[in-house]
């Protein structure tokens, strides 16, 4: 099951996380990330105990996602003992490229 971050609780729930973190960022008319969003919840499930799969709603978290130089959506940071190991982001971004870059994260 994914969990809904934003600005406030960002830091605590993925950058202080001791496991390695997926962070979803999306938006209720990106049709993309809607299509993606049943399949990434399937791959959360997967992992349950190895790594933590959050999501950002991108219009709700402008400035989160101009810090984070989230311009496009949907884009899938991945964290590791608090930094960006892995970036992944566009509109033909396919869930198999989410699951091997989350299985390697896992890892």
């Amino acid at each position: 099951m994914e969990m809904e971050v934003n600005a406030d609780t960002f830091e605590q729930e993925v950058v202080q996380s001791e496991m390695p973190v997926v962070v979803d960022f999306w938006g209720p008319q990106c049709e993309p990330c809607l299509a993606l969003m049943p399949h990434v919840e399937k791959l959360a499930e997967k992992y349950v105990g190895k790594l933590k799969v959050v999501k950002v709603d991108a219009t709700k978290n402008k400035r989160l996602c101009i810090n984070l130089r989230v311009l496009d959506w949907p884009t899938f940071l991945f964290y590791n003992k608090g930094e960006e190991v892995n970036r992944l982001t566009g509109n033909d971004l396919s869930i198999e490229e989410i699951a091997e870059a989350t299985s390697k994260l896992a890892s």
